[in-house]
């Protein structure tokens, strides 16, 4: 028997009390996972934004429109490929108003050069292109609302009142994690020929494609700085800072998120540290009586540290074990489909199982720490004497 061994073997020793350790350790390994991956996927529009789509935005807020005529201003800047506009519609399923789903409206050409992630079969692109009140709806979000390609969808509008009916041309998928399959776009020109003419011909913001990423900055400032002496300023960013500005309306959110991952893992270190303390009590004159056999203070610390470490390696085993499934499961597809907006791609990440073994491990061994330096302290007369 070697003493790692030993030290495992340890861990066994109490297994109702060692079992119920590793099941509340792996419940909070579980809730670290999910809430990690809550960051991670919140954050993950950001990190696979495309390099060569910078947007304009009005200066002051998303909320306040520009005039169209500026697109074809934005055009003719030097460096620019193509360029297209959308506005945020904020429609509303009347069959079930208090679910949220994202919808535009968008120049339908324009829009899918731009955005070539998004991929739609070629007779529904076509359908798209030809119908004025024709919608592309992503695939999540089509089985949300149970339509297919065919079908009219009514919405109802809040920023652009009344019943808006569309029809269903297309369902689009996206190859890349960039953008979510839980969106709607429909035909701008037919929102803005229904509106009355104070307020037509607004957009919300443009989306630019440009001929070299690493000219994004340039680009940006020159499309700035042209609209600086017009009544509407401009703000240009890359798609990585835009999509971080609307993470970034939701920073307490994920502040909170981060404080409740510290607490959890708090919680399980004094899991950890409880069940330990407890064997130590337990086996105290056993430590004094391999003192006198000739161990040292060194051997018992290793012990003891050893135990903890294994079951912080059990629990993190079991607790990835069960989140991969439920996360990856049924999670994973409900809240793509029910919140595609905010989270496009919701997986775990592998970073994130590495992380929560690394921490169980960690923890593990930290909460072995006081007891194996009281343990290591004790003379083998006082060991001996001590009856549990």
């Amino acid at each position: 028997m070697t003493l790692v061994g030993l030290a495992a073997r340890n861990a066994l020793r109490n297994r109702f009390r060692t079992l119920l350790t590793i099941a509340g350790v792996s419940v909070a390994i579980i809730a670290f996972v999910l809430l990690r991956t809550v960051i991670t996927s919140w954050n993950i529009a950001a990190e696979y934004s495309a390099k060569d789509r910078i947007a304009s935005r009005h200066k002051v807020s998303f909320v306040i429109s520009l005039p169209k005529r500026y697109i074809d201003t934005v055009r003719e800047v030097d460096g620019v490929k193509e360029a297209t506009w959308m506005s945020w519609f904020g429609g509303k399923d009347p069959r079930n108003p208090d679910n949220f789903f994202a919808n535009f409206a968008v120049d339908p050409k324009t829009f899918l050069e731009v955005y070539d992630e998004v991929s739609v079969p070629p007779e529904q692109r076509t359908a798209w292109l030809e119908d004025r009140q024709g919608a592309l709806v992503g695939s999540s979000l089509a089985r949300q609302l149970g339509v297919k390609v065919g079908d009219k969808f009514t919405m109802q509008g809040t920023i652009f009142p009344g019943d808006w009916t569309i029809n269903v041309s297309g369902i689009y998928t996206s190859t890349r994690k960039s953008f979510d399959q839980s969106s709607l776009m429909f035909h701008w020109d037919y929102m803005n020929e229904s509106l009355p003419s104070s307020r037509r011909d607004q957009i919300g913001w443009i989306v630019s494609r440009i001929d070299d990423p690493g000219r994004g900055a340039e680009v940006g400032a020159t499309i700035d700085r042209i609209f600086d002496q017009y009544d509407n300023q401009t703000l240009t960013m890359s798609e990585r800072a835009m999509n971080l500005s609307f993470v970034g309306m939701f920073s307490a959110i994920l502040k909170a998120i981060d404080i409740v991952t510290g607490i959890i893992l708090f919680i399980l270190l004094m899991i950890l540290a409880n069940t330990i303390a407890m064997g130590v009590r337990e086996r105290t004159s056993e430590y004094g009586a391999l003192r006198a056999l000739g161990f040292s203070p060194a051997h018992i610390r290793f012990f003891i540290i050893g135990e903890s470490t294994t079951i912080g390696l059990a629990a993190g085993l079991v607790g990835i074990a069960i989140a991969w499934p439920i996360v990856n499961g049924g999670m994973s597809r409900f809240i793509e489909e029910n919140m595609g907006g905010m989270f496009p791609y919701f997986r775990v990440e592998t970073s994130t199982l590495v992380l929560a073994m690394v921490l169980a491990l960690a923890l593990g061994a930290l909460a072995g720490v006081v007891p194996a330096i009281q343990a290591g302290k004790l003379t083998v007369v006082n060991a001996l004497r001590r009856v549990e």
